[in-house]
C-alpha cells in the first residue's frame, strides 16, 4: 500500500496539457480597431456657459440733474440698448407742458433731435396753435433710441413702463401731451382712437396731471385725415385760456 499512495496529487486537481495541435501553434495577434477621428468642432458637444447672476431692478437716480446725465450715459438705462446713438430730452422740470413720445422715430435717430424734419415743423405749429412753443416745453422719449421695428414687448417692456412713472414724477408738468400710440398704451392702457377728445387724468406721484394724446406728427402728414382727431384733442388744452 506503500507504493501506492503518494504525498502529491494524482493529477485529477491537475489540468491536462492540451492535445489541440493549434493551441500549440503561434497565437495570432488580436485586431486593433482604429482610433476613431474626432468630430469637427461645430459638432462637439459645448460646455453651456455658467449662467451669469441675475442683475436686480435699475436703480433710477432722484436728483433730476443726475437723471439726466444717467439718461445720456449709463448702461444700464432701459431702451438705451438698441442704438449706440441716444436722442435725449431737451428742456428743463417744471414746463407748463411734457410732450412726451415712447421712442425716437428713424429721422431722429439719424438727426440726434426729437421731432425733427417736417414732423417737427407740424409739431411746432399745433404747439402754436394752444399757445406755447417747443422751447417753453420739456420735450422727451421714454426710450431713448428707438427698438427694431418700433416695438418692444416683454422685460423690455416691464423697465420702460418703471422708467416712465420716474420720469413723469421728476419732470412734474403741469400738462402733458402723449404723442402716439405707443406712449398712449403705456401711460392709460387705451388705444388712441379711444383717446380722441377726452382730457385725461395720469397718475403722477400721488396726484394726477391733465394729458391728451394725438398721433405721432409724422402719422398725421402721411394721413392727413386723422388732423382733425388730433385737434379734437388739442384744443382741450385752450380752455381756460
Amino acid at each position: 500500500m506503500d507504493t501506492l499512495v503518494g504525498e502529491e496529487p494524482a493529477g485529477w486537481l491537475v489540468t491536462p496539457p492540451a492535445n489541440d495541435a493549434a493551441a500549440a501553434g503561434p497565437k495570432r495577434a488580436a485586431r486593433v480597431e482604429p482610433e476613431p477621428l474626432p468630430l469637427p468642432a461645430a459638432l462637439q458637444r459645448q460646455e453651456a456657459p455658467e449662467a451669469a447672476e441675475p442683475k436686480g431692478p435699475v436703480v433710477f437716480p432722484d436728483d433730476w440733474n443726475e437723471f439726466q446725465r444717467w439718461l445720456a450715459e449709463n448702461g444700464d438705462v432701459p431702451g438705451s440698448q438698441w442704438d449706440a446713438r441716444r436722442v435725449l430730452p431737451v428742456g428743463e422740470a417744471g414746463a407748463p407742458l411734457m410732450v412726451l413720445t415712447a421712442w425716437p422715430e428713424i429721422e431722429d435717430q439719424r438727426d440726434g433731435v426729437l421731432f425733427s424734419g417736417p414732423a417737427g415743423q407740424l409739431l411746432d405749429a399745433m404747439l402754436r396753435a394752444i399757445g406755447l412753443t417747443r422751447g417753453e416745453c420739456y420735450v422727451a422719449s421714454l426710450a431713448v433710441t428707438r427698438p427694431a421695428g418700433g416695438r418692444c414687448d416683454g422685460d423690455d417692456a416691464a423697465e420702460l413702463d418703471r422708467l416712465l412713472w420716474h420720469h413723469l414724477r421728476l419732470a412734474r408738468p403741469a400738462r402733458l401731451l402723449l404723442i402716439g400710440s405707443d406712449i398712449l398704451r403705456m401711460a392709460a392702457a387705451m388705444p388712441l382712437p379711444d383717446a380722441r377728445g377726452k382730457l385725461l387724468d395720469i397718475n403722477q406721484d400721488g396726484g394726477k396731471v391733465e394729458a391728451v394724446a394725438v398721433a405721432h406728427p409724422a402719422m398725421l402728414l402721411a394721413r392727413p385725415a386723422q388732423k382733425a382727431a388730433a385737434w379734437d384733442s388739442l384744443k382741450l388744452f385752450n380752455r381756460g385760456r
